[in-house]
Formats: C-alpha cells, sequence, structure tokens
C-alpha cells in the first residue's frame, strides 16, 4: 500500500464526511444565527430557545437528506472496497 494511495483516501473520507453533513450544520447555523438575533432584540436570554429549535431542525434535516446522505456514504464504501480488492487482489 503505498503513502499516496493512503493520503488520496483520508483525503476523500474527510471530503464525504463534509458533503454527508454539510446540510444539518448549514441549517443549525442559519437556526442558530436568526434565534440569537431574536434573542438579542428581545434580550431573552433563555438557553432552551437555542437548543430546541437547533434539535428541531437538525431532525428535519436528517429526514429531508438522509437518502442522500446514505446514498453518499453507500458509494464511498462501495469505492473504497472495490479499490481495495484492487490493490490486495
Amino acid at each position: 500500500m503505498s503513502s499516496e494511495f493512503v493520503i488520496h483516501l483520508a483525503g476523500e473520507a474527510v471530503y464525504t464526511v463534509l458533503k454527508a453533513s454539510a446540510p444539518m450544520l448549514v441549517l443549525a447555523l442559519a437556526v442558530g444565527l436568526i434565534i440569537s438575533i431574536f434573542q438579542a432584540t428581545t434580550q431573552i436570554q433563555e438557553q432552551t430557545l437555542a437548543f430546541v429549535p437547533k434539535i428541531v431542525a437538525v431532525l428535519l434535516t436528517v429526514l429531508a437528506f438522509g437518502p442522500w446522505i446514505l446514498t453518499t456514504l453507500v458509494d464511498f464504501t462501495y469505492n473504497l472496497l472495490n479499490n481495495l480488492h484492487k490493490f490486495i487482489g
């Protein structure tokens, strides 16, 4: 196993993780920003006000993007095992 192969594999794994988690992270960031603007405007400093909407938003995002995330992860796993099979066998 060459070092180039391992570095390429690690880079592809990091890219896949970022690609799969991006929808949840972006939506949680947007909801957090909206809630923090609301809290600053109304001067309400309740921690659960920021926490609960983010959880609900991330859950809805997982439900909406779940099939796409699963396809992305399955494609990565298939390519990984296919490359290892070619390399070993």
